[in-house]
C-alpha cells in the first residue's frame, strides 16, 4: 500500500505546525532561583569539606562554641533565677490567700501584683496587731505576722556572726509555707530557734546546741534546719516571743487566710485603709486606673543598652580575629578546587559563596553545640548558681529562647565575617596559579594602610570625646575603630618587618617571611592578641590610676596602725584597765588612752554641734555644693582661701572631744615635743585644733548650738586659748580641755577608746581581743590600715590573665596552622640537610612572631588609649570647683609583668609540643 503526499500549490513552502513556547520567567524569579541554587551546591561543598578537615572543623567549632557556651549558660541561670510575678508572689505567700503590708494610715495606690505602691500623704501607722487586720478582712479571717528582716548578731565558734533573723511562728501553717524543712521541729517557745544550713555552718552547730547573742541577753536553742528559698545565706528564724512585736515598721508583713476569694472589691477596701495586699491572682487593672505610677518599675538606660551591644561587639571582633586565620589556611589549601570552579564557569560572587558557606555550615554547628552545652551546663550547675552565685533558689526550669535565638544568629554571623576576608581573597586570586598549585604573591595596598590610618586617629579622637562627655558608649565606639584601623595597618607592618628580617638567622628569618606571605592567617592572629591585650593594659591602666587618685584622696582617722575601739549598746562598757590588759595581751601594747565625746548636757533634745569657726578673714565666701557659674567657679579656683578639695567636702566637719593631752598623741601621731606643748594648753584651760585655720591671734572661736532644738536654745560662742598642731594625721579635731568645756557649758562622757600599735592588727588578734573583752559588753573595733583597700591588683592579674590566654590560644592556634601549611617546606629542609632541631626552632619563632608582635602592638595601643582617656578626663574636670583630683598616668606594672612573660609561655609551650623530627616524603616520577 502506498500513501500519496499531498501536492502543494506552486509557489508555496511546506509550512510547519508551531509548537507552544512557555513564557519566558521573570527576571527576579530567574535570579532567586540562580541565587538558591549556587548557595545550595555552595552548602554542599562546605559539609563536604567540613567532613575531610576534620581538624580544622573541630579548631573553628572549638573556637565558636566556647563563648557560646558562656553565654547561653550565663543566659539560661539569669533567665531561671529571675522570677515570674506569679512565682514571686507564690514564694512571698506559700499557702497563705494574701500578703498584707500596712504601710500608711492614708489610701494607698499599689499595682496589680502589690510590688508597687505609693502614698501621697499619712503616716506610719503606730503598733498594729493581729485584731486590728483581723477586723479589715471581715470575720472567718486569719492573719499570722512576719518580720522578715531583723538585725542579729550570735557568738560564733571564733568571731561574733551578723546573721538575718526573721520572727514567725513556724507552728503556724500560714508561716511553715514559707519554709523547708531539712530537719527538726518548729520552734515553740522564745529560747528556740530554726537556723539555715549556712548559718549551721558558720556558727558550727547541731541540732540541740545553743547559741548566744554577741551581748549575752540570751541564748537560743537549735531545735531544726530550715531553708528559706528566697535567702540561702545565714538566716535564723526567731519565735514571735523572742522579738518585740511588730511596731510602726514598714517590712512587717501579715500572711492571712480568708474564707472566700481576695476580689478586687477587698483589695480596693485594704487600700483605702493604707494597706497593700499582694494576692495570689493578680488585681484588675480597673481598679486601680488613678494609681499608674508606683516609683519601683526602672527602665533600661540607653547608654546602658549601647555599652552592653558595644562590649558585645568587641567579643564578636575578638572571635572572628581568632577564627579568621583558620579559613584563611582552608582558602590556601583548597586554592586548586577553586580555581577548577572558576574554570567550569563560576563566577566570582560564586567563588565568595562556596567559601563563606564554609562560615555558615561551621557557624551553625558551633552555635548549635554551644548552645547544647550551654544549656545543659545551666541545668546541671544549677545547684551550685543557686548556693554560691545568687543566694537564692530559682523558679522553674527555662532557657531564655529569645537570647538563645540571638545568641545563635551572632555566632553564624561571627563564622560568615570570618570567613569574609578569605572569601574575598579566593574570588580575586590568579586561576592559573592556583590551577598549577603556586601562591599568589601578598600585596597590601596602600588604601588599606591608609584607612587603617585614618580610624586611628579618628577611634582616637572619638574616645577622647567620650571620655570628656563621660559616655561609655563613645569611648568603646572610638575604640573599636581603632582597633579595625590597627588590623588594617598589621599587614603592611609585617611586609615592613618581612624585609628587617634578612639580617635574621634561619628560623627567624623564615618565620616573618612566612607571616608576610601568609598575612590572611597572620595578620588575624596578630590582631586577636593584640585585641585582648590592648583592653587589658587600658582598663589596667585606668584601674591603677584610679587606685592611686584613690589613695591619695584618702584621710585616715587615726595615725596608721591604731585601733578605735567603740562601745555598742547601754548593757555595760569596760573599763580602762580592762581594756589596758586586753590591749597588751593580744596586741603586745599599752598605750590606751580614753576619748571623751562632748554634748550639750542634760536637758538637750536636739544634735548638739561643738565646733571651731573660721575667721571672716579666712574664711571661703562660696559654698560647696552650691551651684555657680563658670565665672565664679573660677574665681574660687583662684581665691587662696578656697582651696578646698572635692574629697574634702564637706570641709567644715570637726570632730569634737575633751582631752587633758592623754589621747591627743594616739589621736594625731605627732611629735614628743608638739604632744607637750600642746598639753600645757589644754592644763591651761585652751583648746587645741589640728587645722591651723582657726588659729587666729593665739585665740579659738568655738561656737555651740543645738540642731532641731526649738528657737529658744541660746548658742555659746567663746574665744579660747588656742594651740595649732603643726602636722597631724587624722582628721580634721578640737580638743577641749575640762576648764574650757566648763565655760561653754558641754558635759563629756568616756565612748571609746584608741590603742596606738605600730602595725595593724590582724583578723585573728582582733578576733581574740573582742573575744577576751565579750564578757564586759559589746565593741566593734576600727582599724587604721592607712589607706584605701587594695583591690586592684587582683582584677589587674585576672584581666591580665585572660589576655595572656587568649594570646596563648591564638599562638597556637596560627602556629600549628602554619605548621600545616608549610609542610612541604619543611620537606626541603630535610632534603638540604637541615637539622632536626629546625623544625622546633622554627615553630618557637613563629609563635614568638604572632604572640610577641601582638603583645607590643596591644601594649601600646592600651598605653595610649588609657593617656587619651585619662588626659580628657582631667580636662573635663579642669574647671571645677571644688577641686577634684586628677588622675595620674600609671603604668600597670603587674599586668605588663604577666603580658611581657605571656609570648615567652607561648614560645616555650610551642617548642615543647612540636616534634624535632623533619617529615621525609617520596616522590614518584
Amino acid at each position: 500500500m502506498s500513501v500519496r503526499r499531498r501536492t502543494r500549490a506552486p509557489g508555496r513552502a511546506d509550512t510547519v505546525t508551531p509548537r507552544p513556547v512557555a513564557p519566558p520567567a521573570p527576571v527576579g524569579r530567574r535570579r532567586f532561583a540562580e541565587l538558591r541554587g549556587s548557595w545550595r551546591a555552595a552548602l554542599r561543598i562546605a559539609r563536604r569539606e567540613s567532613r575531610r578537615s576534620r581538624r580544622r572543623t573541630v579548631l573553628v567549632l572549638a573556637m565558636i562554641a566556647m563563648p557560646v557556651a558562656a553565654l547561653a549558660f550565663l543566659a539560661a541561670s539569669y533567665d531561671m533565677a529571675e522570677l515570674t510575678p506569679q512565682e514571686r508572689v507564690d514564694r512571698r505567700l506559700g499557702v497563705a490567700d494574701a500578703q498584707l503590708q500596712w504601710i500608711a494610715n492614708a489610701p494607698v495606690g499599689q499595682d496589680e501584683w502589690g510590688e508597687g505602691w505609693y502614698t501621697r500623704e499619712g503616716e506610719l501607722p503606730g503598733k498594729v496587731t493581729a485584731a486590728q487586720v483581723s477586723a479589715l478582712l471581715g470575720p472567718g479571717s486569719r492573719v499570722t505576722e512576719v518580720r522578715p528582716n531583723v538585725p542579729l548578731t550570735l557568738r560564733g565558734p571564733h568571731r561574733d556572726e551578723v546573721v538575718n533573723a526573721r520572727v514567725l511562728d513556724l507552728t503556724d501553717p500560714l508561716a511553715r509555707g514559707l519554709v523547708r524543712f531539712r530537719a527538726g521541729r518548729a520552734p515553740q517557745q522564745p529560747g528556740e530557734v530554726a537556723v539555715s544550713p549556712t548559718a549551721l555552718r558558720r556558727l558550727g552547730l547541731r541540732l540541740g546546741h545553743a547559741v548566744a547573742a554577741a551581748d549575752g541577753s540570751r541564748a537560743y536553742t537549735v531545735v531544726a534546719v530550715v531553708e528559706f528559698p528566697d535567702d540561702l545565706g545565714p538566716v535564723v528564724a526567731l519565735h514571735p516571743g523572742a522579738a518585740p512585736a511588730a511596731g510602726p515598721e514598714p517590712d512587717s508583713v501579715w500572711l492571712a487566710d480568708v474564707p472566700g476569694t481576695v476580689d478586687a472589691a477587698l483589695v480596693s477596701r485594704l487600700n483605702d485603709h493604707g494597706v497593700v495586699v499582694a494576692a495570689r491572682q493578680p488585681i484588675s487593672p480597673a481598679t486601680t486606673t488613678d494609681r499608674t505610677w508606683f516609683g519601683s518599675v526602672r527602665q533600661s538606660s540607653p547608654d546602658d543598652l549601647s555599652t552592653g551591644i558595644l562590649i558585645a561587639g568587641l567579643g564578636l571582633l575578638e572571635v572572628v580575629l581568632l577564627v579568621g586565620p583558620a579559613f584563611a589556611v582552608g582558602v590556601r589549601r583548597r586554592r586548586r578546587d577553586l580555581a577548577l570552579v572558576a574554570v567550569a564557569g563560576g563566577d566570582a560572587a560564586q567563588l565568595r559563596r562556596v567559601v563563606l558557606a564554609d562560615g555558615v555550615v561551621l557557624g551553625v554547628l558551633g552555635a548549635a553545640a554551644g548552645l547544647l552545652v550551654g544549656v545543659a551546663a545551666a541545668f546541671a550547675g544549677r545547684p551550685l548558681m543557686e548556693q554560691y552565685v545568687f543566694s537564692a533558689r530559682f523558679g522553674g526550669y527555662r532557657c531564655w529562647p529569645t537570647a538563645l535565638v540571638l545568641l545563635g544568629g551572632v555566632a553564624v554571623l561571627a563564622g560568615v565575617l570570618a570567613a569574609l576576608a578569605p572569601a574575598w581573597t579566593a574570588a580575586r586570586q590568579d586561576v592559573s596559579a592556583g590551577l598549577a598549585g603556586r601562591r599568589t604573591p601578598a600585596k597590601a595596598p596602600g588604601r588599606w594602610l591608609a584607612l587603617g590610618l585614618a580610624l586611628v586617629v579618628g577611634g582616637a579622637g572619638l574616645a577622647a570625646f567620650g571620655a570628656t562627655r563621660t559616655s561609655p558608649a563613645v569611648i568603646l565606639t572610638g575604640l573599636i575603630l581603632g582597633e579595625l584601623g590597627l588590623v588594617c595597618c598589621t599587614p603592611t607592618l609585617l611586609g615592613v618587618l618581612a624585609r628587617l628580617g634578612r639580617v635574621l638567622p634561619l628560623a627567624p628569618r623564615i618565620a616573618l617571611r612566612d607571616a608576610s606571605r601568609n598575612r590572611a592567617a597572620a595578620a588575624p592572629a596578630i590582631c586577636a592578641v593584640m585585641a585582648a591585650v590592648a583592653s587589658s593594659v587600658a582598663l589596667g591602666g585606668y584601674l591603677a590610676s584610679d587606685g592611686a587618685r584613690e589613695a591619695r584622696a584618702y584621710r585616715p582617722a587615726l595615725p596608721a596602725g591604731h585601733v578605735l575601739v567603740n562601745s555598742i549598746g547601754s548593757a555595760g562598757q569596760p573599763t580602762l584597765a580592762q581594756i589596758t590588759d586586753a590591749a597588751r595581751t593580744q596586741f603586745g601594747v599599752g598605750a590606751v588612752a580614753p576619748v571623751q565625746t562632748a554634748s550639750c548636757g542634760a536637758g538637750s533634745n536636739g544634735y548638739c554641734d561643738i565646733a571651731p569657726v573660721l575667721p571672716l578673714t579666712r574664711a571661703c565666701p562660696w559654698q560647696p555644693g552650691v551651684q555657680l557659674s563658670a565665672a565664679q567657679r573660677q574665681q574660687a579656683r583662684a581665691d587662696p582661701r578656697c582651696q578646698i578639695r572635692e574629697t574634702d567636702y564637706p570641709g567644715d566637719y570637726v570632730e569634737t572631744g575633751v582631752d587633758d593631752g592623754t589621747a591627743l598623741p594616739l589621736l594625731t601621731g605627732v611629735d614628743p615635743a608638739t604632744t607637750a606643748a600642746a598639753t600645757a594648753v589644754l592644763r591651761a584651760g585652751g583648746v587645741v585644733v589640728t587645722d591651723p585655720r582657726y588659729l587666729h591671734d593665739g585665740l579659738v572661736t568655738v561656737r555651740v548650738s543645738e540642731v532641731e532644738a526649738g528657737p529658744d536654745r541660746p548658742t555659746a560662742v567663746r574665744d579660747l586659748p588656742g594651740y595649732a598642731l603643726p602636722r597631724a594625721t587624722g582628721q580634721s579635731r578640737l580638743l577641749l580641755s575640762a576648764a574650757a568645756a566648763r565655760q561653754l557649758g558641754v558635759s563629756w562622757s568616756p565612748t571609746s577608746w584608741v590603742i596606738g600599735t605600730t602595725t595593724p592588727p590582724d583578723d585573728d588578734q582582733q578576733a581574740r581581743f573582742s573575744a577576751a573583752l565579750r564578757p564586759f559588753g559589746t565593741l566593734s573595733l576600727n582599724v587604721e590600715y592607712g589607706g584605701p583597700p587594695r583591690d586592684v591588683s587582683p582584677l589587674l592579674l585576672l584581666l591580665a590573665a585572660a589576655a595572656g590566654l587568649i594570646t596563648v590560644g591564638a599562638a597556637g592556634v596560627a602556629t600549628a596552622l602554619a605548621a600545616a601549611e608549610g609542610r612541604a617546606e619543611l620537606t626541603t629542609l630535610a632534603a638540604v640537610g637541615a637539622a632536626p632541631a629546625v623544625r622546633r626552632l622554627l615553630a618557637i619563632c613563629q609563635a614568638g612572631v604572632i604572640a610577641g608582635l601582638g603583645s607590643v602592638l596591644g601594649i601600646v595601643a592600651g598605653l595610649g588609649t588609657a593617656a587619651i582617656v585619662l588626659v580628657s578626663v582631667n580636662r573635663q574636670y579642669a574647671s571645677h570647683w571644688p577641686v577634684p583630683d586628677p588622675y595620674p598616668f600609671l603604668v600597670p606594672w603587674p599586668a605588663l609583668g604577666v603580658l611581657v612573660l605571656v609570648p615567652v609561655v607561648a614560645m616555650l609551650g610551642t617548642g615543647l609540643f612540636t616534634r624535632a623530627r623533619l617529615p621525609i616524603e617520596r616522590r614518584l616520577d
